[in-house]
């Protein structure tokens, strides 16, 4: 198959040889780092295809630049909020993501943040590192338990269940709010659905797993934040808009809430000012689909899209089926 694609980034070697080996002229961004708006409008200019990245913006001056022969544009990550879904679908163009292989990936970094939330890991690791422990002590970093305690999980979707089914060794009480019911992930956990103002109210910690849209966007603000118990904590995985993120520092500076875990953004790679001040944060660099397995699936899935764009198939994880009629 003779095609010209764009690769907005480098990704793990194994989805880039399914695209060479298919004949197609590869081009990767040589830089590892994200495109300017530049940048991008001049890589993808003539291309048959592109496998872009959640930090590339992809609207419909980006798929005018791509041009006519442009054949759809496979996004490596779940979330495809970067793209103009709506404009892509009016082009004909497919817009492809990658669910499904990083669910237990990142309900597993959820849980990472969780415990080193709880524990005061990043804390406590600070304080011996830089040379202020001097003998142990009975009040020196006390944290929370998780055994029994209340797990609230908003959004129940694949890796909100995943996060919350592995909550099991703990004998956690769980909670969730979701547009719709979930009868079997209430029956496996005895979870309760709950509207959103009473999980706020009755949980420990709290575990962000809905996508990102309008009605989402600050889900999470000064008003929700004030509804949480003063020793609960909140892990964000999902998307960063979804916190209100300067209502999150202020409700951390007052410590109104016990603290937050966050791998994702308001306005990544920006942090809202003062969030890296507060002790009672654990903060990480958007990796919760990072390991070497998950990476190499996701790039894999990726190419897999594109190949079938390129080829005039369906491609197997279409957000926009509407454009294959």
């Amino acid at each position: 198959m003779s095609a010209n694609v764009y690769v907005t980034r480098l990704i793990p070697q194994s989805g880039l040889d399914l695209l060479t080996g298919a004949g197609l002229n590869v081009e990767v961004n040589p830089d590892d780092r994200v495109l300017t708006r530049g940048e991008l409008l001049a890589a993808v200019r003539g291309r048959d295809g592109v496998l872009c990245l959640l930090t590339d913006t992809i609207d419909d001056a980006v798929m005018e630049a791509a041009g006519p022969q442009c054949k759809g544009f496979a996004n490596y990550a779940v979330g495809y909020n970067n793209i103009d879904v709506a404009a892509a679908t009016r082009r004909g163009l497919p817009v492809s993501n990658t669910p499904g292989v990083l669910t237990d990936t990142t309900a597993e970094l959820a849980w990472a943040l969780l415990f080193a939330a709880a524990r005061r890991i990043v804390e406590s690791d600070y304080f011996l590192r830089d040379g202020h422990w001097e003998a142990w002590g009975p009040m020196q970093f006390l944290g929370s338990d998780l055994k029994g305690a209340t797990l609230g999980i908003v959004g129940a979707g694949r890796i909100g269940q995943a996060m919350a089914l592995k909550s099991v060794g703990f004998e956690m009480n769980v909670l969730y709010t979701d547009a719709v019911a979930r009868p079997e992930f209430e029956k496996a956990l005895g979870a309760r659905r709950v509207d959103l103002d009473a999980l706020l109210r009755e949980s420990d910690y709290i575990s962000l797993h809905v996508a990102l849209s309008p009605e989402t966007t600050h889900l999470i603000g000064a008003r929700e934040l004030a509804l949480m118990k003063e020793t609960a904590i909140l892990i964000n995985t999902s998307r960063g808009p979804v916190i209100d993120e300067a209502a999150l520092v202020e409700a951390l500076c007052a410590r109104t809430i016990g603290g937050a875990a966050l791998d994702v953004y308001e306005r990544e790679p920006i942090l809202a000012g003062g969030l890296t001040d507060m002790p009672n944060a654990v903060l990480v660099p958007h990796i919760g689909s990072a390991t070497r397995r998950t990476r190499g699936a996701m790039a894999e899935m990726a190419a897999r899209n594109l190949l079938a764009m390129l080829r005039g198939e369906r491609a197997p994880n279409c957000v926009n089926p509407e454009v294959y009629g």
